[in-house]
């Protein structure tokens, strides 16, 4: 029997985030080049966006790649842009069907001139999709982010467009590559590591962290599932009590 039949569906984190580790060593057991590892990946990308949609997950953001995986060898790179660009045109379909809205955050100038394009065409096409919206962060990295949104508040108060004393919560928001997004609920990272690899620090101050020793391509719908049932047995408490929580 399905894990899907024990969820709340009344309790659905409405912002889940999704670390995808494990590719490489994924491949690197089977005797594979890392490269097939990111192919084998795509395909937990597409069951996940498709049962994230069906289970009314509003927001889904994928840690696609970092700041960082610029520094991989250049093979591998040009793998997963290859693999970015096809999936992105193999799945306009999927995401049309499902009325989901693509979106993408991170330095993404930095990103070579056909991945901007594949991505700009795809977010166009989706732009007025409403059931669900997800985001690929891509050449995204939480501290150079957080960096660029003190930058903006610094000019914008010494051009006497805000006040010192305005800068509030909502106020760096607005000034993060998230500012149409809600705070992150749940965070998945997979492939056993217990790390936020400089992801949405800012977005996750009151989130559920769940971790699994599943290798990202081996990551089924049951996974996903499991994460979601772990998520709805805690009590989030956003710095209350139980008792005030249950009032």
């Amino acid at each position: 029997m399905s894990l899907l039949n024990n969820i709340d569906k009344k309790n659905i984190p409405t912002h889940l985030a999704i670390i995808m580790d494990g590719n490489g060593r994924w491949a690197k057991q089977r005797g594979l080049l890392r490269t097939i590892g990111h192919e084998g990946g795509t395909k937990s990308v597409k069951t996940t966006v498709e049962c994230c949609a069906k289970l009314g997950v509003k927001n889904l953001t994928l840690y696609a790649f970092s700041t960082e995986n610029w520094n991989r060898p250049k093979l591998e790179v040009d793998t997963l842009m290859r693999l970015l660009i096809s999936s992105l045109k193999k799945e306009v379909n999927t995401f049309q069907e499902n009325n989901i809205k693509l979106n993408a955050i991170g330095n993404l100038t930095n990103l070579p001139i056909k991945v901007q394009k594949e991505l700009n065409e795809v977010i166009d096409k989706t732009a007025t999709n409403t059931k669900m919206t997800l985001t690929l962060a891509l050449s995204y990295g939480s501290r150079d982010e957080i960096i660029q949104a003190v930058k903006k508040i610094s000019e914008k108060v010494k051009n006497n467009i805000i006040s010192n004393e305005a800068i509030d919560e909502s106020i760096i928001n607005q000034h993060l590559y998230t500012q149409d997004l809600p705070d992150v609920d749940l965070v998945i990272r997979t492939s056993g590591e217990h790390r936020i690899s400089n992801f949405l620090l800012w977005q996750i101050a009151y989130a559920e962290f769940y971790f699994t020793d599943v290798l990202w391509p081996d990551f089924s719908e049951e996974n996903l599932y499991e994460a979601i049932i772990s998520y709805q047995k805690r009590e989030r408490r956003f710095g209350k009590t139980s008792e005030q929580i249950s009032k």
